[in-house]
């Protein structure tokens, strides 16, 4: 069985092309999809294995970025999306689209809610957008399947609204208790840091979650931007793998449908 991949586009979504991508290069067969061809019900979301809400900026990031996008999916579909999850699919959302997840209530998903809203994504500290590659360290306990085998990677963040905040101190222990942390900003050594290793300021330097199952996934650095050597910024002066490392998030993705559903 060849896994299906949904790549939602449409209303200022940028990075659909290079998602989609990704995940032919992982071995997927992978659609980009408009979000009224979901709702009109021309496409039907339980014919796809993974969800991908790809980065760029939705509806101009107007009232808040991923706003819109995410009213718009969870008063339309989300009872789709619910079925989609409960069938035991994964679903990843990348920058601009891990903030519509987080907005519309997917992630964290404390005990299988799905649509409370229990932590956002905020302007950055620096009051700018921020455009640079970051390390990122993987929580060894997190059952994450998009993470599996990762210890550290190196990715690319491009963002105005990216530091992470839970809206209680109660959330951020539960995030931190059921190992919903994903990646955490680090230095070059892989130690916890400042800006701009932290380019945004979020707690704990969080810079992706997971719902308890670990088959739904959030973060804000870009994998999908990093699939080939020549994306990387020194790649004129270091030795490189081919493949670039992004592309192991999605492979995991697929291996894991091939294993599983």
């Amino acid at each position: 069985m060849t896994p299906k991949v949904l790549v939602l586009t449409g209303y200022g979504i940028n990075c659909d092309m290079e998602t989609q991508h990704a995940f032919k290069l992982a071995g997927a067969e992978s659609e980009r999809v408009h979000i009224n061809d979901l709702i009109n019900g021309k496409e039907r979301l339980d014919d796809y294995h993974i969800l991908a809400f790809p980065g760029g900026f939705s509806f101009g990031d107007d009232i808040a970025s991923g706003k819109v996008l995410a009213n718009m999916v969870k008063y339309n579909i989300g009872e789709q999306i619910q079925e989609f999850i409960d069938t035991g699919k994964l679903i990843i959302g990348i920058c601009n689209g891990f903030q519509s997840m987080v907005k519309m209530g997917l992630l964290p998903g404390f005990n299988g809610d799905y649509a409370t809203q229990e932590v956002t994504l905020t302007f950055n500290d620096s009051g700018r957008f921020e455009d640079r590659w970051v390390h990122l360290k993987a929580n060894e306990r997190s059952k994450c399947v998009f993470t599996k085998g990762i210890d550290r990677i190196y990715l690319p963040v491009r963002h105005g609204e990216g530091k992470f905040i839970a809206k209680s101190p109660q959330v951020f222990a539960g995030l931190k208790k059921g190992n919903h942390i994903v990646f955490q900003y680090t230095d070059v050594q892989g130690n916890p840091a400042g800006y701009p290793h932290n380019p945004n300021g979020s707690i704990d330097n969080i810079a992706a979650i997971c719902d308890e199952t670990g088959r739904i996934f959030g973060m804000m650095p870009h994998p999908e931007a990093f699939q080939h050597r020549t994306n990387h910024p020194r790649w004129t002066r270091e030795e490189l793998p081919e493949e670039g490392a992004g592309i192991a998030i999605f492979r995991n993705a697929v291996e894991y449908v091939k294993d599983n559903l």
